[in-house]
């Protein structure tokens, strides 16, 4: 593909890449590499050079102008800074550094208080980003207003006990050396963590080699279980969460954070105690081995996704030369296991989640569909053949396990995607019998690339049932395993706890197990994780209905500063009472009513 300009507007993503939605509807959304987005700001105009992705084949571009800028007033927290300039932190990356303020031009605001500062000059600009106070709004709005209204609608637990940070209170920052005793010393191997660059709560770090057979991975997952053990405070105020419950800039975590973004994290430079997946692989995606033993890591680098996205893209940051074979070899591997599963009927619904930006006073300053990189889909491959190996270990032994389970969508549910997918121009034959994941995946195949492809992948994803956790093993439905489980995030999902409690157990009683302190290992009776599974289903789901109700709140509160204003949208849904308009500049939908579309020049047609 030959490179040509585009203009459009770009969302800056908290972890520096960006994105261009263009003006022109035909071309889809092109990725900005985060060297490129020095000076660039949410919503600014630009024009961008785009060319094809040799790596995953998207459209990436080079931002060659900015045309005008979206920003030119910001709310934030007022801070004192030097004796020259006062600041307003950019707290989320929203600009890509912090907003300074010449101390003349600062309405003698104090430390603490909420201002409204309007922009001077830009990130890029020779004056660099500056502005001046025009407001002072007082002190700062508590920005947990709408997270209590839904908490508490919703029951999400958020004190610990009393006994909870009580027993918290003996833990330290650092792991004891005294209980590296009897674990595998693995810091000498090259482990690194990729997260979002807000993270804190590090759960699982990797490293890759290849060999003459295929590939050699390490996924070393935080040990909670050594530290969090059956019956305590902490635990039982764990497994009541379930979960941890996150919101834009909060979150309300499922343990004390002494243990979840301390003792347990897997911060760079620091040894850890984990968990570790060890596996081989041939170079056709096939498992050869997985051995699980405790250990001793130390992390090399904490990478975000937008620098390892660098690296894959050949713009390795000086700081990450060292791991740069090694994450590159990571995303062969990835590459290799994704395609491998989506030719054997994993479903490929890659709906965009919603990020949701906040200034410091809660509220919405924008709203956008956060665009996975090929950097997301790697750590994502690991730890679903992580899952995967666990999950075949737990029932080859015979012992009770528990089963992240997806079951096949009802009948008509898939006859109504049948009859959608149809009457959109597809081609195929009917959604039922045989390898129903193929089907689906072959008829979602003929709208990739066009305007209805997101309709139809929600429309796919709402025919589906929700994935639940299960003593009874009866496959996960849309990945195409026919065994699965939750291992890899123990710090955040309380099903990962148990899941090591067993394999620790089942290490404990095998003759050929290596040598480990197996504190924290306890096998669970069927009834028992029976009862367990429905509890913390039940959990996510209350976590997920609450970040649904918040997100709503703020799509609502964010619209309302666009009142009368006209967009770009398309219909994502048609009801007897009206459609619902998904706008393409923002990732928000809502209702237009059938009286606002005129009673008389449309007709609902309930079977189409």
């Amino acid at each position: 593909m030959k490179k040509h300009l585009v203009e459009g507007i770009v969302k800056r993503h908290p972890d520096g890449f960006g994105f261009l939605v263009p003006d022109d509807t035909e071309v889809p959304d092109v990725y900005i590499p985060r060297h490129n987005m020095a000076g660039v700001m949410t919503n600014d105009r630009v024009q961008v050079k785009v060319e094809r992705n040799q790596y995953d084949n998207r459209l990436s571009g080079e931002i060659v102008n900015i045309i005008k800028h979206a920003t030119t007033k910001v709310l934030g927290v007022y801070h004192s800074g030097d004796s020259q300039f006062a600041y307003v932190p950019d707290e989320n990356n929203k600009w890509g550094m912090d907003l300074l303020i010449p101390r003349a031009k600062t309405k003698n605001a104090r430390e603490g208080q909420l201002v409204a500062v309007e922009v001077k000059s830009y990130p890029g600009s020779d004056k660099g980003f500056v502005g001046e106070v025009v407001e002072i709004l007082g002190d700062a709005a508590d920005p947990l207003t709408d997270i209590r209204r839904v908490v508490i609608s919703h029951g999400i637990p958020t004190e610990f006990s009393r006994e909870c940070l009580e027993e918290a209170k003996s833990f330290h920052e650092e792991v004891d050396p005294a209980d590296y005793a009897n674990r595998r010393d693995l810091r000498n191997v090259p482990f690194i963590t990729i997260d979002g660059v807000t993270a804190k709560d590090f759960d699982d770090a990797i490293a890759v080699e290849t060999t003459e057979e295929g590939f050699h991975l390490w996924v070393g997952i935080a040990d909670v279980s050594y530290y969090v053990q059956p019956g305590t405070a902490i635990d039982k105020d764990a497994y009541e969460r379930g979960n941890s419950t996150y919101f834009p800039n909060w979150v309300y975590p499922m343990l004390p954070e002494v243990l979840s973004n301390g003792l347990c994290s897997l911060r760079p430079k620091i040894p850890r105690l984990a968990l570790v997946a060890e596996m081989k692989l041939d170079f056709q995606g096939d498992l050869l081995s997985a051995e699980f033993y405790e250990a001793v890591i130390q992390s090399r680098h904490r990478v975000t996704y937008g620098e390892a996205q660098e690296v894959i893209d050949g713009f390795t940051p000086e700081k990450l030369k060292d791991v740069e074979g090694m994450i590159k070899r990571a995303a062969d591997l990835a590459k290799l296991l994704m395609n491998r599963r989506f030719a054997q009927g994993s479903l490929d619904l890659d709906v965009p989640q919603t990020e949701i930006q906040l200034d410091d006073a809660g509220n919405p300053v924008d709203i956008s569909r956060s665009e996975r990189l090929f950097a997301h889909r790697l750590i994502e491959e690991l730890m679903l053949i992580s899952n995967v190996a666990v999950g075949r270990y737990i029932e080859n032994s015979g012992e009770a396990g528990i089963y992240r389970i997806h079951e096949e969508p009802a009948a008509d549910n898939l006859a109504v995607l049948e009859n959608f997918m149809r009457n959109f121009g597809a081609r195929m034959k009917a959604l039922s019998g045989g390898k129903l994941q193929k089907k689906i995946t072959r008829a979602l195949e003929q709208f990739e690339g066009k305007p209805e492809a997101q309709v139809i992948n929600i429309l796919t994803l709402r025919a589906m049932k929700q994935a639940q956790y299960d003593s009874h093993n009866v496959g996960h439905f849309g990945l195409g395993f026919e065994t699965y489980t939750h291992f890899t995030s123990p710090i955040r999902r309380y099903s990962d706890l148990i899941v090591h409690r067993i394999v620790k157990a089942l290490l404990t009683k095998s003759d050929k197990k290596s040598k480990g302190s197996n504190k924290g290992a306890y096998l669970y009776s069927e009834d028992e994780l029976s009862g367990i599974g429905t509890h913390l289903s039940a959990c996510e789901q209350r976590s997920v209905k609450s970040e649904r109700q918040f997100a709503a709140i703020k799509r609502a509160r964010f619209m309302s500063q666009h009142l009368g204003e006209e967009f770009d949208g398309v219909i994502s849904s048609v009801t007897k009472f009206g459609v619902f308009v998904l706008l393409r500049a923002f990732d928000v939908d809502g209702l237009v009513k059938v009286e606002e579309l005129g009673n008389d020049m449309f007709q609902f047609d309930e079977e189409n």
